[in-house]
């Protein structure tokens, strides 16, 4: 006998009769008309006699026979030739149609909105993230350069007794003896060389005199009464000042000038 469950025929003509029904109703009067046109193949092909019958019970869709649906069999057309089983006919399902596809789409776009929803979120946590990490990106690299612009703070502020002994040994010199002046021009060398050396670190001198006073840059003693320097002019300056890539290392001493 004919294997009809793996029969390529069989397996077509359940597709088509799925897509030929448009309701549950159509798809079970469907079906039971094609039972019993296989039931009528088979008793023919295996030489039995097929009774008529004036009225065939059809199956509704639970593939239970009702008193209701039954159709005559004047009612059964001609169909095409292809063969099916009993099984494929009783497990035809009817697909979703009016609300139930109405309800199954509102829910698909209920789904599609959330979704939206949930990549605009994401997507401004992403845009959120790439700005705190540019934010960090650029905090590190100034970091890194005053680090590096002011790395020899500390050691400049090392070298400033040495400059100030070097100054004073000039400052209280006598530049008229014969014996020492010798030694006076080497210490003066010496201070211009290392003033030149602390400057292409970037170390500045700063020594205000006669310039307006800056508390930025300088640290006022005192205030003298002068007739000779503007208000609040720096007078004279008792100790000068550096500066480390335009960083106060050691603000200037001064004295600055007071009129009236």
């Amino acid at each position: 006998m004919q294997d009809f469950e793996n029969n390529k025929s069989v397996q077509d003509a359940i597709n088509t009769l799925e897509g030929a029904a448009g309701t549950a109703q159509d798809q079970a009067d469907y079906a039971a008309r094609k039972a019993q046109e296989y039931a009528r193949a088979q008793a023919e092909a295996n030489g039995i006699q097929q009774p008529r019958f004036s009225k065939a019970a059809a199956f509704n869709a639970n593939g239970d026979p009702t008193d209701e649906n039954v159709v005559s069999e004047d009612d059964i057309e001609d169909d095409d030739d292809t063969d099916y089983t009993q099984d494929d006919c009783d497990t035809v399902e009817a697909t979703p149609v009016g609300d139930d596809a109405a309800a199954i789409i509102s829910d698909l776009q209920g789904q599609i909105e959330i979704l939206k929803q949930t990549v605009a979120s994401e997507h401004d946590k992403m845009i959120r993230a790439v700005a705190e990490a540019d934010n960090i990106r650029k905090r590190a690299a100034q970091d890194i350069e005053r680090e590096r612009k002011y790395a020899l703070e500390k050691f400049v502020n090392s070298l400033m007794p040495v400059y100030d002994a070097l100054e004073k040994a000039l400052e209280y010199s006598d530049r008229n003896n014969e014996a020492t002046k010798a030694t006076l021009d080497g210490v003066e060398n010496t201070l211009a060389l290392f003033l030149k050396e602390m400057q292409s670190f970037g170390v500045d001198q700063v020594d205000p005199t006669g310039q307006p006073f800056d508390p930025n840059f300088h640290q006022a003693v005192s205030m003298v009464p002068s007739a000779d320097v503007p208000n609040n002019h720096v007078l004279s300056t008792m100790q000068k000042g550096f500066t480390l890539n335009g960083r106060v290392v050691r603000p200037a001493m001064v004295v600055v000038a007071k009129n009236g």
